[in-house]
């Protein structure tokens, strides 16, 4: 049952039948590729690193049998100077001629091996002859200070070869050197020695380092018996701390190699010790770059995978292509109806057998979804229309016979310049109101709007009101739905300020923010508590004696026109007043607010 189960789910989250023919005849043949790759690789790999190991292995004790050999012959040539007649007379005598002799005899060996930078004798009583009777000691190199000289009185056998170094005794001349010395004793006096030392130059070792090389990443160096380093390709980056070797390990091995690090900084280290110089010379190679060799044979693998891979990938796709195709054309048709996208979503009927059906089946479909929706945004269309002009209606009773109200007080009063003011200002208002229909008006019409219903409300209180009001220049064009400030200021008077016992203020002003436009109404008034504002928008809580029908149908119509997330916004606060905030988008965000989301930056410009 487990089993079963899986398979279920697996081909439950396939999201085409194409999907799961094409990978169902896709999985025995990678399958198979893979598991014939991954054998062929682990060989490859096991068989490239083996052989890589011992052809270091190899290299190494070349180099190491080389460097012995050199060290051999010039040996021989310090044995052959050392044993010199002269050099005894004058290391221990004194003997100028068989200084000169010796002399000549340096400088044979200084022409006739190149590898050789100095060859030098020291008396007991501290005369020296380094090359020739011209060259000068160094005043400031002591020859108890010389670490070569060190190892030498230490030496069991009187013959020391010493790491590389920079040879400071002669004046002048600074070279990196190695050098091979050996204590003279007097044949006459056995406790009286003398110093006869050879300086071989350095770039002789590490040319046969060089001319041998263990890989693209690999270096070939030298320690001497306490680990020092004698030679290193790298040894500047040694210095500076830019390079760490394992010398402690590589000393303390007893094996032939070994593998030190971890990932792409493992390295294999392999070692051969020599007996006669005292010398170990190691191979370091980067383990990562031995397997490098492999990589046209890999490369072969994968190329023939990847072939293979690539035929089976077009023979599955071409056969699942030709069942499932009729499928995929009929789903992305379906999405494209989803998305409300009707005008290329009918699909040629290609066959007869259940799929052409299906498809015939489909476009039918689509064209009465496509006739049902075109006649339901019609009907929403003229009934959105329908409840703008209702709601229109309803607001212009009310200020009407508020407005004709005022005029009959004024008139009985025989205040006939009042009445002319205020029936001139009522000409223009319902000029405004059904001179067009249009349902929007520019803002800065809306304000002289206003301002008319304020100057004829004015004159009704006289000392009773005043107001002030401001308009940001650069949003007089943008447009508003009309009839929606009159209402809120009608409302601060009759409910705020009417019933004031001091002179009240009523002030409107409007600017812009990046996205959206704010319009404030404030007033000193009575205010409201929290209970009235929670249920200010609420129908039912209206006072229809005066207009209070208005706050509950500009906020309806707001909604209506704007959508949520605009509209109108009341904060209050009783015995000091309210203030009213209308917001509407910017032109420029209205066929953007539905896509990105309602409200937009409130950054004050």
């Amino acid at each position: 049952m487990g089993p079963k189960k899986k398979r279920r789910s697996l081909l439950s989250q396939m999201t085409s039948i194409r999907q799961a023919f094409f990978l169902s005849s896709m999985l025995l043949v990678l399958a198979g590729i893979l598991i014939v790759v991954l054998i062929s690789l682990r060989y490859t790999n096991s068989m490239v690193y083996e052989n890589s190991v011992a052809y270091t292995k190899q290299i190494v004790r070349q180099i190491n049998a080389d460097i012995d050999s050199y060290i051999q012959y010039m040996e021989n040539i310090s044995t052959l100077v050392s044993s010199n007649q002269d050099l005894q007379s004058y290391m221990f005598s004194g003997d100028q001629d068989a200084g000169r002799r010796l002399e000549e005899q340096f400088a044979t060996a200084l022409r006739s091996h190149t590898d050789v930078r100095n060859v030098g004798v020291v008396a007991p009583d501290g005369r020296y002859l380094i090359n020739d009777m011209e060259t000068k000691r160094n005043p400031y190199a002591g020859l108890s200070e010389q670490p070569w000289y060190q190892d030498l009185i230490n030496s069991p056998g009187g013959a020391a070869l010493s790491s590389s170094h920079v040879q400071n005794l002669v004046e002048g001349k600074y070279p990196w050197v190695i050098t091979l010395s050996r204590l003279i004793q007097n044949r006459e006096n056995p406790n009286e020695q003398g110093l006869f030392f050879i300086d071989l130059n350095y770039e002789s070792i590490s040319q046969l380092c060089d001319n041998n090389s263990v890989g693209r990443r690999g270096d070939v160096f030298i320690l001497d018996g306490k680990g020092n380093i004698v030679y290193h390709p790298r040894q500047q980056m040694l210095y500076g701390g830019l390079l760490t070797e394992y010398t402690q390990e590589i000393m303390a091995c007893s094996e032939d190699s070994m593998r030190i690090g971890k990932g792409s900084e493992e390295k294999l280290y392999t070692i051969s010790k020599s007996e006669k110089t005292g010398w170990t010379v190691v191979g370091s190679v980067y383990t990562e770059a031995l397997l490098k060799g492999d990589e046209q044979t890999k490369l072969l693998y994968l190329l023939t995978a990847l072939v293979l891979c690539a035929a089976a990938l077009v023979i599955a796709n071409a056969l699942a292509r030709s069942i499932t195709g009729p499928i995929q054309r009929l789903r992305d048709s379906m999405a494209r109806m989803q998305k409300g996208e009707f005008d290329h979503v009918r699909l040629e009927v290609e066959t007869k057998n259940e799929i052409g059906v299906l498809t015939e089946a489909f476009n039918e479909m689509a064209d009465r979804i496509r006739s049902l929706m075109e006649q339901i945004i019609y009907e929403q269309q003229e009934k959105r229309k329908s409840e703008m002009k209702a709601l229109q209606s309803q607001i212009n009773p009310h200020f009407l016979y508020n407005t004709l109200d005022s005029i009959i007080w004024m008139a009985e009063g025989k205040k006939n310049d009042e009445v002319v003011v205020m029936t001139a200002s009522l000409a223009r208002l319902l000029r405004q109101t059904i001179g067009t229909e249009e349902e929007e008006t520019p803002i800065s019409r809306e304000f002289e709007y206003v301002r008319s219903y304020l100057t004829i409300q004015k004159m009704r209180y006289k000392d009773k009101l005043d107001f002030f009001m401001e308009l940001d220049p650069s949003i007089g064009q943008e447009m508003i739905v009309k009839l929606i400030l009159q209402p809120i200021v009608e409302n601060a008077i009759y409910h705020g300020l009417k019933y004031k016992e001091t002179k009240g203020m009523l002030s409107v002003m409007g600017y812009g923010t990046l996205d959206n436009i704010i319009i404030e109404i404030r007033d000193n008034g009575i205010g409201m508590d929290q209970e009235t504002l929670d249920h200010i928008f609420e129908k039912h809580k209206v006072n229809y004696q005066s207009n209070g029908v208005g706050v509950y149908n500009v906020q309806k119509r707001l909604l209506l026109y704007y959508g949520q997330g605009y509209g109108l916004s009341y904060s209050s606060t009783p015995g000091e007043g309210t203030v009213v905030t209308v917001k509407i988008p910017r032109m420029h965000r209205r066929g953007k607010r539905l896509l990105e989301g309602i409200g937009g930056s409130d950054e004050k410009l």
